[in-house]
């Protein structure tokens, strides 16, 4: 008996069997079961994640003869069996990348308007549609715009950002996404007991991990593993098959860095080297170690040390702390990216692993924290004093004089904070606006007032009638705390409208923009090279571009 691949053996045949995509599944299910039918759908997503697969099976779905349209083909009709086996005569499947021309498209598109010869719908199964030329985009709109009743155009790509936008707009999507390593370890599982297949669970979830997303890459690895293990799932000889580094080795490099021994590293990684593996496989696998590693920091039980490997690995957990993990991550990450820079990539390889090695986190305590207003107001408490030889029996010892007793903290005043200043002593309100911490409409209130007075706990300011609009509760209201802060004391703010000076902050800032944008104006009125340039191309200096520079 001729021996069928795993990923044709085991395609899915109706939406129940697909593995993960339920977003679709459920969009796609709620449109056959209400009814409600789109000309054309178009299935994105990387190779392998089962495009043309919910294709086919929509197909199913809409050309069912004992369920007519619906969700749940049966599976077993004449129209359905034939489907599966490819050889439906509604069911027209197009490879886009071997028919690009748009003679192809037009020859395909010639019997659209013929009723189908079996089925209930013509159904135009287009498979990387974005392979077709820009004639046969064009070829395709007018049909897609409007199609006749009997038509359904089912589209796959890998790259949908090669589809004209003309077209994307006329077709229902769904992206596919790449399955979870889980998910494909879960689906080859079954797989295997149904197969009859000894299969160990590292060797699956080494499998899974390689497919990248890719159910059907997985499958196909999977045929290779089991011709290679000799009809078996084995780990290592799924290791051996896949070219990965060797956990042992993996575990000797771990415990050279965590033991900080340089020569021992070295001598991992020439032991290393002699399996001839994949450096930047090599990396990967390390990554994810690492990875497993600082897992197992924050969650207990990463490990089941059911084999050796686990158990060094268990082991290695307490010996590097989570600074140095995360250093090592980066690390390999960055040496990963710059491995085909290296002269060959052994060498980049074990620089990562000497960079590793020679920058380590620093664990230096940190420094001690600056000391609170209200810490750095207190005086410090007086040393004692230091021992004096003792004195002739003769003399009486002298007693050292009895420290002065700190004051507390709340009873001292601060010494960094300003005092607040008598009624009659003149303020610098550009400064002290400067000084502020305002933000937004506050600061610009600030900047746009004059200091009046201030007489015990008010302080007057006056702003011109025309910045009346920046008076409001909320900003009047941070302006006062701030001038509390600043002073120390709780004070009420008073602000006057009417005529100001032209001596506001605001007004003053004004004045020196002005004179900067002049003095920009005549230093390119005064160059020559300007001068030059307008002479010889009667140039125009475009006085709204000037900008200062300092």
């Amino acid at each position: 008996m001729t021996y069928q691949v795993l990923a044709r053996k085991w395609r899915p045949r109706n939406f129940a069997e697909m593995v993960g995509q339920q977003h679709v599944l459920r969009a796609l299910g709620n449109g056959l079961a209400n009814g409600r039918l789109h000309h054309a759908y178009l299935f994105t997503g990387t190779r392998g994640v089962g495009k043309t697969t919910v294709a086919r099976i929509l197909a199913k779905c809409l050309n069912c003869e004992a369920n007519g349209v619906t969700d749940v083909p049966c599976g077993e009709c004449s129209a359905c069996s034939e489907i599966d086996a490819g050889r439906f005569v509604d069911l027209i499947e197009v490879d886009a990348a071997s028919r690009t021309r748009v003679e192809d498209t037009r020859d395909l598109l010639d019997n659209v308007q013929y009723a189908p010869t079996r089925g209930r719908f013509k159904i135009y199964l287009i498979d990387e549609v974005h392979m077709l030329s820009t004639h046969s985009f064009n070829a395709l709109l007018k049909t897609l715009e409007e199609p006749p009743e009997h038509v359904k155009f089912l589209l796959a790509t890998t790259d949908p950002q090669r589809l004209p936008v003309t077209v994307l707009s006329r077709c229902l999507q769904f992206n596919l996404k790449p399955l979870l390593p889980g998910m494909i370890a879960g689906h080859l599982e079954r797989i295997a007991e149904a197969e009859g297949v000894q299969a160990e669970p590292a060797a699956l979830q080494r499998l899974a991990a390689a497919a990248e997303g890719s159910l059907r890459d997985a499958l196909s690895l999977t045929d290779q593993a089991l011709a290679f293990g000799g009809g078996a799932l084995r780990d290592g000889d799924v290791r051996d098959m896949l070219g990965t580094l060797p956990q042992e080795h993996l575990c000797e490099v771990l415990e050279c860095l965590a033991a900080g021994d340089g020569a021992e590293l070295v001598s991992a990684i020439e032991r290393l080297a002699e399996t001839s593996p994949d450096f930047d496989e090599a990396l990967a696998e390390l990554l994810a170690v690492l990875h497993q590693l600082t897992l197992a920091q924050t969650v207990t039980d990463v490990f089941a040390q059911e084999s050796l490997h686990e158990q060094r690995l268990a082991a290695l957990v307490e010996r590097f702390d989570g600074p140095g993990l995360q250093l090592f991550y980066d690390i390999a990450v960055r040496g990963r990216r710059d491995l085909p820079l290296a002269p060959d990539p052994r060498t980049g390889f074990e620089m990562t692993l000497l960079r590793m090695l020679a920058f380590q986190p620093d664990t230096a305590p940190a420094p001690e924290q600056a000391p609170t207003p209200a810490a750095s107001a207190t005086p410090p408490a007086p040393q004692p004093p230091a021992p004096q030889p003792p004195a002739p029996e003769s003399a009486p010892a002298p007693q050292p004089p009895a420290p002065a007793p700190a004051p507390p903290a709340s009873e001292s005043a601060p010494t960094s904070a300003p005092q607040p200043p008598a009624a009659d002593t003149p303020v610098d309100w550009h400064a002290l606006v400067e000084q502020l911490p305002l933000t937004g409409v506050a600061r610009a209130l600030a900047a746009h007032c004059e200091w009046q007075s201030r007489s015990n706990d008010r302080v007057v300011l006056s702003i011109d009638d025309g910045h009346r609009h920046l008076l409001s509760e909320g900003a009047e209201a941070r302006l006062a705390d701030a001038l509390s802060q600043h002073f120390g004391a709780a004070l009420q703010l008073q602000i006057q409208v009417g005529k100001t000076g032209s001596d506001t902050p605001a007004a003053v800032a004004e004045r020196a923009e002005a004179d900067r944008q002049a003095a920009a104006r005549a230093a390119i009125e005064n160059d020559p090279n300007v001068a030059a340039l307008r002479d010889t191309f009667d140039a125009e200096v475009i006085n709204e571009s000037i900008r200062p520079t300092d």
